[in-house]
């Protein structure tokens, strides 16, 4: 039986997924410098061999010969989504695998050793070179796809995503938030000149500050038993299902930009924690794709994470693990603060789109060749001094050398983010449709309605609907980005 055939596969790779994720998560968190050269070739070994296993021409015959044999509704599904696998990972050779992973290996091993130096020009061919093998790849899923070249990248992210379609909502956003962002911020500086800003006291040491993450991602339902947090240059969440690792970074001076990235890759793991574990070897239990996983960590962060209700239950803890007692008056101004800054993962709700939309629109150029990454510099400072009037021209460290994406070869992801903001507010205006009682369960600490609509609704479901119908089955609507402009007018207009 074929179905048997591709059941017992699943096995053999899920085993082969599960070595390259912790040890990707070592190297990012644990692994000495010197020993970067060797990881990259052993998981390069590591990749080269699960692509070849997952693209071995056999398995085309077997899913052919699944579809024609009476299988349950999940079994059905479950070859529909490995022949969508399939179909992406056959368009590139195993060769091409193994090239790529140890390009992306080098420069995001150098781009951790030169963001730091603010070194452009030493970090500039080891980019140049992974945009190559970006534009390859673009090409090669392209020709397969029968998609353009930037649509073939978001495939591999976001089943479903087109620039046609998202280039408009993008364009309307940015448009909206060029003039909202003026008004937001002089409805801050007059509640501020009401209510003066109580500043941090700067003096937040890191073991207290861990454990206050501890406590809250543990409380939001966070399985340890599961999963850790660790220390990490950028914060991400990796691993498996099973073993969740999340990661944040610490600043001495501000308790709040820790704790808000704890609870971001929190949101990332608690739908991998919940996804339908009978069906973790096929790529139906995997979850849907980043615009959907972006929604689960923006809606912690931001829907629960930045709630005035949660922070009537997350005061107590802050006195009891950092000693210092706080309002609800004196605190929001700092959960709430708008501000054009430099650092998309320190940005506020207001700003953080812009961050992203200069980002697609950049990856865009740079896959297309109308842009070449030795001129990323110049054009990465114009979009951001037009959409938040700030310069980085004389700073790469905090431009095009701040994010991770790129350096690992990630293009076609940042659009999820903003994607993700939106769908997490039209679920959060679902959610308090069907439980009118979300703020005050949150004010008590209680998050089991909370998370039990979301492992209803997204989490035990997979990768069995696309995301448009994902969202659609859940909110009872499409994606409605006023769900997301409305938020914003609440909560800073």
């Amino acid at each position: 039986m074929s179905f048997q055939k591709l059941d017992e596969l699943g096995h053999k790779l899920e085993a082969l997924e599960h070595a390259l994720a912790i040890l990707g998560a070592d190297e990012a968190t644990h692994m000495a410098v010197g020993g970067g050269e060797k990881r990259a070739e052993a998981m390069s070994s590591l990749a080269g061999m699960l692509h070849r296993q997952a693209t071995a021409p056999e398995i085309g015959d077997w899913i052919s010969a699944a579809e024609a044999e009476p299988l349950g509704e999940e079994q059905q599904a479950a070859v529909r989504e490995l022949r969508r696998q399939y179909t992406n990972l056959t368009c590139l050779p195993a060769e091409f695998v193994e090239r790529q992973t140890v390009a992306r290996m080098r420069s995001e091993q150098l781009w951790r050793d030169l963001r730091a130096k603010n070194d452009w020009a030493g970090f500039l061919p080891a980019l140049e070179g992974v945009v190559t093998l970006v534009r390859e790849e673009a090409a090669l899923r392209a020709d397969a796809l029968r998609l353009a070249p930037y649509d073939a990248l978001m495939e591999q992210y976001d089943p479903g995503n087109r620039a046609a379609d998202i280039t408009p909502v993008f364009t309307e956003l940015k448009a909206f938030l060029k003039d909202f962002l003026p008004h937001a911020l002089a409805v801050q500086d007059a509640r501020l000149a009401r209510h003066p800003l109580k500043p941090l006291s700067g003096s937040y040491a890191v073991d207290r500050q861990r454990e206050l993450g501890l406590a809250m991602m543990t409380a939001v339902g966070f399985d340890l038993t599961h999963g850790s947090l660790s220390v990490s240059h950028h914060p991400f969440c990796g691993g498996v299902p099973t073993d969740v690792r999340i990661t944040t970074r610490y600043k001495t001076s501000d308790f709040l930009s820790a704790l808000m990235g704890v609870l971001h890759e929190t949101g990332h793991a608690l739908y991998e924690q919940n996804l339908p574990k009978a069906w973790s070897h096929w790529p139906l239990g995997k979850a849907r794709g980043m615009a959907v996983h972006e929604s689960q960590s923006l809606f912690v962060e931001k829907q629960i994470g930045r709630n005035p209700a949660f922070w009537r239950w997350a005061l107590p803890l802050v006195e009891k693990h950092l000693g210092e007692a706080w309002s609800l008056d004196d605190i929001l101004p700092h959960v709430h603060h708008v501000e054009r800054g430099l650092i998309r993962v320190d940005a506020d709700e207001v700003t953080y789109p812009l961050h992203v939309i200069l980002r697609y629109e950049l990856e865009q150029e740079l896959v297309s060749g109308r842009l070449e990454v030795a001129d990323l510099p110049e054009a990465w400072d114009a979009k951001m001094h037009d959409y938040l009037g700030l310069s980085t021209i004389d700073n790469p460290a905090d431009g095009p050398m701040q994010d991770v994406h790129w350096p690992g070869a990630a293009f076609g992801y940042f659009p999820s983010y903003t994607l993700g903001a939106m769908m997490a507010a039209q679920q959060w205006a679902a959610l308090t449709r069907e439980h009118p009682s979300a703020d005050e369960d949150l004010a008590k600490g209680d998050f089991s309605a909370v998370n039990g609509w979301r492992r209803d609704r997204i989490w035990s479901q997979g990768s069995r609907w696309s995301t448009p119908d994902l969202l659609e089955r859940a909110t009872g609507e499409k994606l409605n980005a006023a769900h997301f402009t409305d938020h914003l007018r609440r909560r800073y207009g």
